[in-house]
């Protein structure tokens, strides 16, 4: 396994108002770069905003605005995630940015230059708010999109071409090769089946709008907005300057986080790109799948659009981050809803490791005012539980590699049960009324306080800000988002001696009513 990680999300599109979907692509990247930290490596985590293409034109002039203008008031709709959910992404990308102009270009030439691009014609249709070419054979009837279902446009315009259908073949070869390019399997196979049935060569430049990245020596066309914005995982790394430097240390890119409504993009077009280029693919397309809203689709018409703004004031950014991992197997659909997560937030944060935590603080406080005792080895019930957290620690990261969050909590969760009941089989209340067991009480007291520990650990990808919280109650110097699981994953590494706070609240219970 290489030292380097490279995970991105999708670069949303600017004329957008985020929504769940948008925050689940951008907690799930986080998530699984900041447990990629944990393990050590060296991580380069992009996000961003798409803000070429004729529906910004449209939508800017509608408003008396050149697009710039309005692609630069409405961006901080998509930055503004970053803080609000606790993301750590090391760059932010925008397509309308002049080092993407400059990588646009150099990807553009290079198979210009090689006759993978070439001048003719489109005739057919096109879906604005898609942003997709089809044939008279793909639309539904009435001229329906496929994807959006709106009406599709029919257009007749002079228009470079990529060779697309040159690298059926290729395609096909390196699915083949590389059988966890495109995930999950049912993505993977709805993609092979469709680069079975035969490419056409694609239209890749237009010349009907000008809010965009001119073909070079042919201004009077711009770059398709796809083949524009797929670009940008490689302009983040400084592609393509001549000493490229994260280039060399972070592509090919470990995993492009993407909704299964952009896979064809990002599966058959974008690798096809970088083959014309010389360009090595990403090593994986992980497509997730879409959320619901008590049963129905999210709509602006119905008003049931989740806002993750919203989401966060009300129960806060780890709590709405829990939820949006734990609930739904990562690829699967979900259906979202209020009463949905307040039972997640209090049943398992607030009563089962908000509990394992507080519980065990407060008899610390009670009978040894606080101050952590060393532990007596030699209990078998001691030996199970530090079994059990090393079988954890071994569960989540395969889980996590496999981008299984939701069995990656639930095995953090067997060791928050484990931990609760090993209390409740020692009985520690009954310990401290016997003298001659102080030791033992003390041992009991320092092992649910470590799995405590080993969970907050496993846990900080997730609910961050608390994990934060709960190290720092649990006297573990500096942040937790600092910490490796090579030094702090295994069992003893909660210091003995120093004097802990007698609580510590990190999940409020939410009281419906008031929700």
């Amino acid at each position: 396994m290489s030292d380097a990680f490279y995970i991105t999300t999708p670069i949303y599109y600017v004329n957008d108002v985020p929504h769940i979907g948008h925050a689940y692509t951008t907690v799930a990247a986080d998530a699984l770069a900041r447990y990629n930290r944990l393990k050590g490596r060296n991580v380069f985590f992009l996000t961003g905003t798409d803000e070429h293409g004729e529906k910004v034109q449209k939508s800017a002039a509608l408003q008396g605005l050149q697009p710039r203008e309005l692609a630069d008031r409405v961006v901080t709709r998509f930055q503004g995630l970053t803080p609000a959910l606790e993301i750590t992404n090391d760059d932010f990308i925008r397509t309308s940015e002049p080092r993407h102009y400059e990588a646009v270009t150099k990807l553009f030439e290079i198979s210009l230059a090689n006759g993978d691009i070439y001048l003719g014609a489109y005739e057919g249709w096109y879906c604005t708010p898609c942003e997709s070419y089809w044939t008279e054979l793909q639309l539904l009837d009435g001229g329906l999109c496929p994807d959006c279902r709106r009406p599709a446009e029919k257009r007749s315009e002079p228009s470079y071409f990529f060779r697309l259908s040159k690298y059926q073949q290729p395609l096909l070869d390196f699915y083949k090769a590389n059988p966890k390019f495109i995930r999950p399997d049912a993505r993977r196979n709805e993609i092979v089946s469709f680069v079975e049935g035969g490419l056409n060569d694609l239209s890749v430049s237009r010349t009907s709008l000008s809010w965009g990245i001119p073909v070079p020596g042919d201004p009077a066309h711009v770059i398709y907005v796809w083949y524009d914005a797929l670009t940008n995982y490689l302009t983040a790394l400084g592609y393509p300057d001549a000493n490229p430097g994260r280039v060399d240390t972070f592509w090919p890119a470990d995993i492009h986080l993407v909704g299964k409504d952009i896979v064809k993009f990002h599966c058959v077009f974008w690798p096809a790109f970088l083959m014309s280029a010389g360009i090595a693919p990403p090593r994986s397309v992980f497509a997730h799948g879409w959320w619901t809203v008590e049963g129905q689709k999210m709509s602006k018409s119905l008003g049931n659009v989740v806002d993750p703004y919203e989401m966060v004031r009300t129960f806060g950014a780890d709590a709405f981050r829990y939820f949006l991992l734990r609930e739904v197997p990562f690829g699967k659909d979900g259906d979202f809803s209020r009463n949905s997560m307040i039972h997640r937030i209090n049943a398992d944060l607030s009563n089962a490791f908000g509990n394992l935590l507080n519980r065990t603080l407060g008899l610390l406080g009670k009978n040894f005012g606080g101050v952590v005792q060393q532990p007596v080895p030699g209990d078998p019930l001691d030996a199970a539980l530090a079994a059990r957290a090393a079988s954890v620690v071994d569960a989540v990261d395969a889980h996590m590699n496999e981008l299984e969050f939701s069995r990656a909590l639930e095995s953090v969760w067997e060791l928050v049960d484990a931990a609760n009941k090993y209390i409740d089989t020692t009985e520690p209340w009954k310990l401290a009324k016997d003298p001659a067991a102080t030791a033992r009480l003390g041992t009991v007291l320092y092992n649910a306080l470590e799995a405590a520990r080993i969970c907050v650990l496993l846990t900080s990808p997730v609910i961050p800000s608390a994990a934060q919280k709960m190290w720092a109650a649990l006297g573990c110097d500096g942040f937790v988002a600092s910490a490796t699981l090579s030094a702090s994953g295994g069992w003893g590494g909660l210091k003995s001696g120093v004097t802990l706070e007698k609580s510590a609240i990190a999940f409020p219970r939410i009281e419906e009513e008031k929700a």
